[in-house]
């Protein structure tokens, strides 16, 4: 789907979490469109537009002081082909066109409150990492519930707790705030995902992103401009490398968040699939004797936080051996079966 069209006029001006920023009233909505803006300066001139139009005044008394527009515009203008003002900037700055003037002085203000905001975050970020083989249950400073995965990491602001950043794999709840209508983005290598209150499952690892609805909707926004969105019971997956976009239907035979319980649940899975959550999990290598055994397939639980006893349940369940050493397991036939 085409994402030129979406943030026109209309949509900004009914659109809750943008009003919430051009009201300045909501911190969670200011942190995303200050960052939307820094990264679609196209749509500039549009926004202010929505916004002037949103708190019923004129966009100029919203900006820093003269002196701080003259001199940092003088820095700015040079660069996108217009003079520098020198002896009577504000009388040069009149001359030009509204639009140019209204464009260049917006993009000095979302600089300004960028450049602030990130000066401040270096010194105000909350990171949660797990081990290898490690799955915690945290409670989000908003009341939103995540599990996170092994080998995995979440990140965000402490004065912002629903803009997170994901590497790895975690399953959200996220508490819904009727009063504000505030949204909850999660924010991968490959897109955004844009939420007010529902239960979902992202997994980044093998350089992509999946993502699983399983109540609520979504809006996905993906790195090369398009947006998407979701159902319950569907599965996105999108990698910003191939630029490649699979949705499907969640099946029984698809374990993506089965791994929450301490236990991975495997219905006809090869051997291949679940070998690979291993990888991830505890950082490992895994080999095979020989290809066919990629393909034998397993059902049934496997533990997954104790990994001699997943391995242990899988050689079972297959009539494999597995043998580790080090940081690589060797799977091979088992001359007993």
């Amino acid at each position: 789907m085409d994402n030129t069209n979406k943030f026109d006029l209309q949509y900004l001006l009914t659109d809750t979490s943008f009003k919430n920023w051009a009201k300045g009233l909501n911190k969670n909505d200011i942190a995303y469109w200050n960052n939307w803006l820094q990264n679609n300066p196209q749509h500039i001139e549009t926004v202010e537009n929505a916004k002037s139009i949103v708190v019923g005044i004129k966009f100029k008394p919203q900006f820093p002081s003269n002196e701080k527009v003259d001199q940092e515009l003088s820095k700015i203008l040079p660069k996108i082909g217009l003079k520098n003002p020198i002896k009577n900037p504000l009388t040069k700055i009149q001359s030009l066109n509204k639009a140019i003037y209204f464009s260049a002085a917006a993009v000095v203000l979302i600089l300004l409150s960028w450049t602030s905001l990130s000066l401040f975050n270096v010194h105000n970020t909350t990171t949660h990492q797990t081990n290898f083989g490690e799955i915690i249950d945290l409670k989000l400073p908003d009341g939103t519930s995540v599990v996170l995965n092994g080998n995995s990491e979440i990140s965000y602001e402490k004065d912002n707790p629903r803009f997170i950043n994901l590497k790895g794999e975690a399953y959200f709840r996220v508490k819904s705030i009727p009063s504000t209508n505030a949204k909850f983005w999660v924010i991968t290598n490959d897109l955004k995902v844009e939420v007010l209150g529902t239960q979902f499952h992202v997994n980044t690892r093998e350089q992509k992103t999946n993502v699983v609805l399983d109540e609520g909707s979504i809006h996905l926004e993906f790195k090369n401009g398009d947006v998407t969105k979701m159902i319950p019971g569907e599965m996105v997956s999108f990698s910003n490398k191939s630029n490649e976009v699979i949705h499907k239907k969640v099946t029984i035979e698809t374990p993506y968040a089965l791994w929450r319980g301490g236990t991975y649940e495997f219905n006809e899975i090869p051997l291949k699939d679940v070998m690979l959550n291993l990888e991830l999990t505890y950082g490992l290598e895994v080999r095979y004797s020989s290809d066919h055994l990629k393909d034998i397939p397993i059902s049934g639980g496997i533990p997954n936080q104790n990994l001699k006893i997943c391995i242990a349940a899988i050689e079972k369940a297959t009539g494999t051996r597995i043998i580790n050493k080090g940081n690589i397991l060797q799977v091979q036939e088992n001359p007993i079966y």
